[in-house]
């Protein structure tokens, strides 16, 4: 019974946390030039930990706690290229836990070091695909749980509601002119946020459609393509949090209508181009949603259209200032974005982006 009362009183300090934080806002993107479409961006960055992770790591503490597999003297371990384990720490440190982070070595500094003021520690690998095995290897070492969110993601979450993200922004689309989105758009890591936006829309009987997108360096392009589960690649996404080198149990293949593939130079423009018309700085995976946002709003042009198309930002540029927003680093990686700068700077008046 001991062990029962632990449990119940870090679920109590869980659901008090969430009670203390008010809902994240739906922006709307001020883009004349799209005649008939609204694009709405739900501005994630804004939970304690700064990210759409946030809500992640918040349901597999809960899960995870439910399910028995944390008591009070437990370590927490987690495979992350790095926001995911930004918010386990934070939640970890909540319940007075040891966490461990395994994340690849090229995550950003900044991330790393929000890691370590949360309290967590930092387990570094030259080779990401051995993140998964390195948390399995400490988790027996040290008779710890690995979190594995990449396995766990899509089930942890209550799809039907209790405060997701999906039952936020349709509440919160409820009085706009398009208040059912036509799409909503989002990256994979884990695939949770793509599985519970899917799934509420088809419980809610919802006719919004979701459109992953995909950068360089990611299976998930290819595996809606093909069905084939196995394909895998020795390379890792360059925009940390979405893209993975394998196909995760948690990316859920049938509720997803399209996925489209979004080169890395695109999504670092966009967020660059962002900047110029929020004031606001915001990671890569955002210039990626955005992206396929704007491309899905000239095809509904095209095919006259109307409507609105929703999608997210993922957390703040803050955390990239020694990577993407450096144009150093930009040129060691040789990613030129100059071309697609250009374009999106000329789609603000003309409404193509070619």
């Amino acid at each position: 019974m001991a062990k029962r009362a632990w449990v119940s009183e870090a679920i109590q300090k869980i659901e008090a946390d969430f009670n203390r934080s008010a809902d994240t806002h739906l922006l709307k993107l001020e883009f004349p030039v799209l005649k008939g479409i609204d694009i709405y961006l739900k501005d994630e960055s804004t939970h304690p930990t700064g990210s759409l992770k946030h809500r992640l790591a918040r349901s597999l503490f809960l899960y995870a706690l439910c399910n028995g597999w944390i008591d009070r003297d437990t370590t927490i371990i987690e495979a992350s290229s790095g926001s995911t384990a930004v918010s386990e720490a934070y939640f970890a440190r909540i319940l007075g836990l040891p966490f461990i982070a395994v994340m690849p070595a090229t995550t950003s500094p900044e991330k790393i070091a929000q890691i370590v003021f949360q309290g967590g520690k930092i387990h570094l690998v030259d080779d990401p695909s051995r993140v998964y095995s390195e948390s399995t290897r400490l988790s027996v070492e040290t008779g710890g749980h690995f979190m594995d969110q990449f396995t766990y993601a899509e089930r942890a979450t209550d799809w039907r509601g209790n405060n997701n993200i999906a039952e936020s922004v349709f509440q919160q689309m409820n009085q706009e002119k398009h208040s059912v989105p036509s799409w909503f758009v989002c990256g994979a890591g884990t695939g949770g946020t793509s599985a519970t936006i899917g799934r509420f829309a088809r419980y809610q009987k919802l006719d919004t459609q979701v459109c992953v997108v995909d950068p360089e360096n990611s299976v998930f392009y290819d595996y809606f393509q093909s069905g084939d589960s196995e394909i895998t690649l020795n390379t890792a996404s360059r925009i940390e949090g979405i893209g993975r080198p394998r196909v995760e149990p948690s990316f859920i293949c049938g509720v997803i209508d399209r996925v489209m593939r979004v080169p890395d130079a695109a999504s670092i423009a966009t967020m660059r181009f962002l900047e110029e018309l929020t004031g606001k700085r915001f990671g890569g995976s955002t210039g990626t949603n955005v992206w396929g946002s704007f491309m899905l709003a000239i095809e509904m042009i095209q095919r006259e259209e109307c409507g609105s198309i929703v999608t997210l930002i993922c957390d703040p540029g803050d955390r990239y200032l020694a990577t993407y927003y450096n144009d150093v680093w930009l040129a060691q990686k040789g990613i030129d974005i100059t071309s697609d700068l250009e374009k999106l700077r000329a789609f603000k008046i003309s409404g193509k982006l070619v």
